[in-house]
């Protein structure tokens, strides 16, 4: 059958008959399931189930909670998720290419994709197409209560500005737009689905036109030298359009292939985002007639793609923040732009202390853990004994903060709702850099013991010379005095078992080389380093959550930077993005027990 598709609009319709939900960007099939067979059917035709076992997997890991309701024919996207709103399109890309069983199943496990299911055209084998959505809905609601990882329910809004917020942070594709009462139609011929875009809005400079396929090419300064980012022909009125032809056709030096000039004419272009260096689905949005091309370089270009919040407008962006790495204010913004989504639920709720460094790594630098008077009102102030602290729990306020030289983030171990800890951590610091093999070390047997105990940890790099592992607990399960005889205890059984490698000595005289356990550190509003958060180090590093194989023989804190953690996580997911899961279904018994003793 031909499959419901949404209308692209630049307008998002607004009524009591209207829902939104995210938009992915993945390979739009549907999901046959009968009793005998489990099949990915994409848009085409395209029997796509062998490229995705994990998915099949899992419906039949789940069978039994919807037998009863076989068989179904269940519309959505499959995708491989970066966050809960935005899908990667590499990913999915690559695995739609695969051919073979066992680079399939390599990728199955590293990238996992998920069949994000927004409608229900089958139950029970009856036809749920002239039913409303809302009745499709509710019923594929019931039918996927209870399914948690490769086949999720992509949920509704009511909200439009609440969903578009979200994805905004996130940098998801954009949005759909539902009627209420709409039936499933075929294809586009219909008033009902709307799609509406997060477009990003870049700048270039056009250098070529192409006469065969009406297409310009874009192009930027990239370190003085003209690079091509991708070619463009839709989105200009008519008559702009042909003044563009006429001004290449008319000035421009005849190449076998059509009209070069040099960079003279600049234009905003709307994209998705970048795809192995090109514009991803470019359209443009308006001719810039006064622009100077010198002012489209690549530098811009990253804080265009990256889509800062209109609230905070970067200053000094070529400033060199970290000398050695060469990496600027403006690379910085951008690392905390995007990362953003992944950091943010890290900060929530918790009062934040700063270390600033306005002029780089190398200059003046300072604490600062109070609200500044200078600070706008989207900065969350905590008034506590007179002092009034503050929260950067939103992507305006961290970008803020980031464009008045906030270099690193430190959050106490409770929130400012509780006065106990929400997580345990066992920092492992080691004498320097050149020790961290001791920190590997510590932290594969701090496993074992957390494993034996059946604690979920999750570990860290410092972004200095260290490990961190952190336990979330519970809201309220213990209490300070609690975790802190637990802390000393794990730490003095691995420094007594192990006295010429690790010690709990505060003195640093007195460790002789030795790795430091800093357990005293877990303590109320105390603070440690927040995942994700950039370093005052030489070597612009990061505290870089890990998934634990990697913590073997060859793993240092230098791999990690401002420079390439953003595609560390896109390209392996997030190491730490079944934390606040974990700390749900966290099992204390053992610990607690542990304490008592």
């Amino acid at each position: 059958m031909q499959l419901m598709k949404p209308i692209a609009s630049e307008e998002i319709p607004v009524g009591t008959d209207w829902v939104y939900e995210v938009k992915y960007d993945g390979f739009r099939c549907v999901l046959e399931w009968t009793e005998s067979s489990i099949k990915l059917i994409s848009r085409n035709d395209k029997d796509l189930t062998a490229n995705f076992p994990e998915i099949i997997a899992y419906c039949r890991e789940i069978e039994e909670l919807v037998s009863e309701d076989l068989p179904l024919l269940l519309d959505g996207e499959l995708v491989v998720l970066n966050n809960p709103y935005q899908a990667n399109f590499s990913w999915i890309q690559k695995r739609g290419r695969l051919k073979h069983k066992e680079p399939i199943a390599i990728a199955a496990d590293q990238r996992p994709a998920s069949f994000m299911a927004f409608d229900l055209l089958s139950h029970k084998g009856g036809s749920m197409t002239g039913k409303p959505f809302t009745k499709r809905k509710n019923t594929l609601l019931r039918l996927l209560r209870k399914a948690e990882q490769y086949i999720q329910l992509v949920p509704f809004y009511e909200d439009s500005k609440e969903l578009w917020t979200k994805l905004f942070l996130y940098k998801g594709e954009g949005i759909v737009a539902k009627r209420k009462s709409s039936q499933y139609g075929d294809a586009k011929k219909h008033r009902d689905w709307y799609k509406i875009k997060n477009w990003r809005t870049v700048e270039g400079f056009l250098t070529f036109y192409d006469p065969e396929n009406s297409y310009f090419t874009v192009s930027i300064y990239d370190q003085g030298e003209v690079r091509q980012l991708g070619k463009s022909k839709h989105g200009l009125e008519s008559d702009e359009f042909s003044a563009l032809k006429d001004l290449f056709t008319i000035n421009g030096e005849k190449v076998s292939s059509g009209y070069r000039l040099p960079p003279a004419v600049c234009a905003q272009i709307h994209t998705l985002d970048l795809y192995k260096n090109e514009l991803r689905e470019p359209e443009f949005h308006q001719l810039l007639p006064q622009k100077n091309p010198a002012e489209c370089t690549a530098g811009k270009l990253a804080l265009d793609i990256s889509m800062l919040p209109e609230a905070v407008e970067p200053t000094n962006t070529d400033k060199i923040f970290w000398p050695q790495a060469d990496v600027t204010k403006g690379d910085l913004l951008v690392y905390m732009r995007e990362i953003a989504p992944y950091m943010l639920p890290f900060l929530k709720g918790r009062r934040l202390t700063l270390i600033r460094c306005p002029d780089g790594v190398e200059k003046e630098s300072f604490f600062q853990k109070h609200l500044p008077d200078y600070a706008p009102d989207f900065i969350n102030g905590i008034k506590d004994g007179g002092e009034e602290f503050f929260i950067a729990d939103s992507l305006d306020s961290l970008i803020w903060f980031a464009n008045h030289g906030a270099i690193e983030y430190h959050i106490p171990f409770q929130t400012v709702d509780t006065e106990n800890p929400t997580e345990i951590v066992f920092d492992l610091d080691p004498p320097d850099r050149s020790a961290f093999p001791l920190a590997i070390h510590a932290a594969e047997l701090l496993k074992q013991m957390l494993d034996d105990l059946e604690l979920v940890s999750f570990v860290k790099t410092s972004g200095g010379k260290g490990l961190q592992v952190h336990i979330p607990i519970p809201c309220d399960s213990m209490t300070y005095e609690q975790t802190g005889v637990f802390t000393e205890a794990i730490a003095k059984t691995l420094a007594g078992e192990y006295p010429d490698q690790f010690t709990v000595e505060r003195m640093k005289r007195n460790r002789h080389g030795r790795l430091y356990i800093d357990y005293v550190q877990h303590a109320k509003d105390k603070t440690l380093v927040a995942a994700y958060s950039p370093r005052k180090s030489e070597d612009a590093t990061v505290a870089a959550p890990l998934f634990w194989e990697e913590v073997k023989h060859g793993l240092t804190p230098a791999s990690y930077t401002v420079t390439n953690m953003v595609a560390r996580v896109q390209s392996d997911g997030c190491p730490f993005a079944d934390y606040f899961k974990a700390r749900k279904k966290q099992t204390m018994e053992k610990v607690l027990n542990l304490v008592k003793q």
